[in-house]
């Protein structure tokens, strides 16, 4: 009887959330439909989800092949993106593992601070951040965005979280083996933290991609845009043209939406493992 109730529970709670997952996805349908249709058949009531005449070439071609440059926004993008996630994980990795495993007078206090410059928004630092960029002589340049990028208290925090679940009695064999602190911070600690390093990656490359506060107050120069600005310079081009837009929005949301599909996986169990570790 029990195990009846369960079953059923579990099927209601599962229909549940699949009336709920459709009830989500429909704008993003919607955008999908939106960007093969013609201008005239977006704005046809009610909404005809499957398009009657084709236009996913013209719109393609539009976006990609334009007087707009999306395609230097979209490599912005990419290389801002991915040089800030790989600097973010070597150095979040590294500051976690000292944090989390190391011995060493004021590790205390340094996660105390840590922990209260997390609690500061980011919109407080702003102004001294762009102080500090047109100081450097980087303003006006992607060098700039990475650097502002580059560091981050909440992944630090989340890669301690989880290195300090690590065994000690597995550091300390391979300390007796002859490993040194750099042998074994490579090859101990960094395979087992792999479910978290792929969480903190996708996770950084999501924001820097969406990232718009920042591009926007560090660059000046129309060829230095990231897709988020790309959008509005496209916008101010396009913005009657429904259809074309929709095909603009899609292409810049594919590449996450793609990263997160195949790893979804790994983002929820770092995300699960890293919270309940230490």
């Amino acid at each position: 009887m029990t195990m009846r109730k369960f079953k059923t529970g579990n099927l209601i709670f599962t229909a549940l959330f699949a009336l709920l997952s459709v009830f989500f996805l429909m704008p993003l349908v919607w955008m999908l439909s939106a960007a093969s249709k013609t201008e005239k058949e977006v704005w046809t009531f009610p909404i005809q989800w499957i398009p009657t005449d084709w236009n996913l070439v013209a719109n393609f071609k539009a976006v990609w092949m334009g007087d707009v440059a999306f395609g230097l926004f979209y490599m912005n993008s990419i290389k801002i993106a991915l040089i800030s996630t790989i600097a973010t994980i070597v150095i979040s990795a590294m500051a976690g593992y000292a944090l989390g495993k190391l011995d060493f007078k004021g590790r205390t206090l340094i996660f105390t601070l840590m922990l209260a410059f997390m609690m500061i928004p980011e919109q407080a630092t702003l102004v001294p951040r762009y102080i500090m960029i047109k100081e450097l002589g980087l303003y006006d340049s992607h060098a700039a965005l990475i650097l502002m990028g580059m560091f981050s208290s909440y992944f630090t925090f989340l890669l301690r979280q989880f290195m300090i679940g690590i065994h000690n009695d597995m550091l300390e064999a391979a300390e007796l083996d002859g490993a040194g602190f750099f042998r074994i911070f490579w090859s101990v600690v960094l395979p087992l933290s792999r479910p978290i390093l792929a969480t903190v990656g996708i996770i950084k490359f999501i924001w820097t991609w969406n990232d718009y506060q920042g591009p926007l107050i560090m660059l000046n120069s129309t060829k230095l845009y990231t897709i988020p600005l790309g959008m509005q310079f496209f916008k101010e081009e396009f913005g009657t043209q429904i259809s074309v837009m929709m095909m603009a929005s899609v292409a810049a949301i594919l590449p996450l939406l793609i990263l997160f599909l195949a790893l979804q996986k790994q983002v929820i169990d770092g995300i699960a493992i890293g919270g309940v570790k230490g």
